[in-house]
């Protein structure tokens, strides 16, 4: 049985890329696919390296029952080798990604968060770091539908 390996990246790997891959992570072994997934989170700076998710991510997590022990890492170039699928949360951070990429195979690994989405039409899923709770839970609604999805088109 062939692994999938599926990294998630935003931009200081605090709040949203946590979050989805606790979220996926929480999915694929409610399914019980462990063994087929290799599931990590980086951020496209080094802001946070190191650090726990924030801690209000962390707060609205554990309210729908994820646990968030990540600690944030910067992308490395070796990520796009170790990976299968790069999937970022915005259009700033897609372009980030293709601007270190080295040719079309390493570009062809990037997506976006939101192309998995199947409920929520959003194009982006947005940085709740600036806002109030109400940001933290639609990033958690958005994440639950693409990770969703993400896992549909992967099982």
């Amino acid at each position: 049985m062939t692994q999938q390996k599926i990294l998630f990246v935003c931009l200081g790997n605090i709040c949203r890329s946590p979050m989805a891959e606790g979220i996926f992570r929480d999915y694929v072994e409610k399914n019980r696919a462990e063994r087929s997934f290799i599931i990590d989170s980086a951020g496209t700076s080094g802001y946070h390296q190191g650090e726990l998710p924030d801690a209000r991510m962390r707060v609205h997590a554990s309210r729908r029952g994820y646990h968030l022990a990540h600690r944030s890492r910067r992308f490395q170039q070796e990520d796009f080798e170790r990976f299968d699928k790069i999937i970022a949360m915005d259009d700033t951070n897609v372009e980030r990604l293709h601007g270190m990429a080295f040719g079309d195979e390493q570009k062809a690994k990037i997506s976006k968060m939101t192309d998995y989405c199947r409920v929520f039409k959003a194009t982006e899923i947005p940085d709740p770091y600036y806002g109030g709770d109400s940001g933290f839970e639609h990033v958690i609604d958005l994440l639950e539908d693409a990770c969703k999805g993400l896992l549909d088109e992967l099982i």
